[in-house]
């Protein structure tokens, strides 16, 4: 079988290896970067556009398509959701569709959507501008939060305790939010939706992350994993453990939510990653986005459930009903962890052969290198990369990833290194 996968904007190298996984699943993978790094992928199965416009990513996608006839066409990119919907059309090959790829990805629309079906979920309202976020917040009673219409990766997500608060972060989104990298690899000519800031009311239970698979009005929990992060006034996803300690009537509500939300956002056949958080006792739904998860979701899957969501994805993308029963857990316990470091200018990092060969470890990647800037909230969310675990329980699994993350040594560049960095970013060394 013949797939294309698609960015509109390369995001480095950050899904080569879920492309190789692709690969190593059976299927042939050309790749289609509107603009991109050459060398990225092997030269007969990769091309760059050279324009991120949507209409240009879709001529090159048909004519491509007109010599291999692919059997469909995904993406990893939560960037690249509405893309990939908009070249489907095109080719005549399985996708959501436009809309409701648009309603999965602008979480505006999103929340719209499930407003009207009466999904649960939290209050929220659209702000144009401070006091509009300040009178929503008002309304809901604090804390809220604060959140880009389409971001990603919790950047310029905040909870905001206080009208002073609110203030201060609103701005700081505001600013942040126009060079977000998740939303500069959108395409152009693409309708998205509004663009900018919404104010939510506070959902104070725990979190769950789930890769589901809906087709034709059934949806499938394939995996169902705990977010174990003690919160703050930022998000990061940086501790996650599987089995879920749900029991099985919590399972069966979620569920419920999750099909009702896939069923508001016109989502028909695709693979899901979508996120619960119990309020009161209720699961509420924060999202569903029309792909896999990232940052080791899909090793969890397979390895603490048995549910492969790149093998649904491929079959998804072709048309082809998977093979796929509802959640059972195989007793395997996991634990992952976020590499987070402070912000700066990264000089070095040096992962010992006792991290990188360890056979606690199920899934390990490092997503950033040498001159890449790291940015921390308020300014922005990156890290370093994603640890792994198993173990007899939870606690023994995420005392090994803290151990072994603690062996990787991260330096950041010094004023003088920073300054020849700049420098030559400039284009001035």
């Amino acid at each position: 079988m013949k797939l294309l996968a698609l960015e509109a904007v390369q995001n480095a190298a950050y899904y080569q290896s879920r492309y190789r996984q692709v690969q190593d699943f059976g299927a042939e993978l050309f790749v289609l970067n509107g603009l991109g790094e050459a060398d990225y992928w092997p030269a007969q199965r990769y091309r760059i556009v050279g324009s991120k416009h949507v209409e240009d990513i879709i001529a090159a996608a048909d004519a491509w398509h007109a010599e291999e006839r692919f059997d469909g066409v995904l993406t990893f990119s939560e960037s690249a959701v509405v893309t990939v919907a908009a070249v489907a059309e095109k080719l005549g090959l399985p996708g959501i569709g436009v809309e409701a790829a648009r309603t999965s990805r602008n979480k505006l629309l999103m929340r719209q959507a499930h407003e009207r079906a009466g999904v649960p979920r939290p209050r929220f309202r659209f702000a144009p501008d401070v006091e509009a976020a300040l009178a929503a917040a008002e309304e809901f009673g604090y804390p809220v939060i604060l959140k880009p219409t389409l971001g990603a990766a919790s950047n310029f997500v905040f909870r905001v305790d206080s009208p002073q608060a609110l203030t201060e972060r609103f701005a700081q989104a505001s600013e942040g939010i126009a060079g977000m990298a998740w939303y500069r690899m959108e395409p152009d000519g693409l309708d998205l939706g509004p663009h900018g800031l919404m104010i939510e009311s506070f959902l104070d239970g725990p979190e769950f992350l789930t890769e589901a698979l809906a087709w034709d009005g059934e949806v499938y929990l394939g995996s169902v994993v705990d977010r174990v992060t003690v919160e703050g006034d930022t998000f990061d996803d940086d501790v996650h453990h599987a089995p879920t300690s749900l029991a099985p009537d919590q399972l069966a509500a979620v569920h419920q939510v999750i099909t009702a939300a896939a069923h508001a956002q016109g989502i028909r056949r695709s693979v899901m990653h979508a996120e619960v958080r119990f309020h009161q006792g209720t699961p509420h739904l924060l999202e569903i986005a029309a792909r896999p998860g990232g940052g080791g979701l899909d090793y969890f899957a397979r390895i603490s459930a048995g549910y492969s969501p790149i093998e649904v994805l491929i079959d998804v993308a072709r048309g082809v009903r998977p093979q796929v029963s509802h959640y059972r857990p195989t007793g395997v316990h996991t634990a992952g962890t976020c590499l987070i470091s402070a912000p700066g200018r990264i000089s070095e990092i040096t992962v010992p052969t006792a991290v990188s060969e360890s056979d606690r470890i199920f899934f390990f990647k490092i997503t950033a290198k040498p001159g890449d800037l790291i940015r921390r909230p308020p300014a922005g969310n990156n890290i370093l990369g994603f640890l792994c675990t198993t173990g007899e329980s939870f606690d023994d699994a995420i005392q090994a990833a803290k151990e072994l993350a603690d062996q990787i040594d991260v330096r950041m560049c010094d004023q003088d290194e920073l300054a020849a960095v700049s420098a030559h970013d400039n284009g001035k060394g």
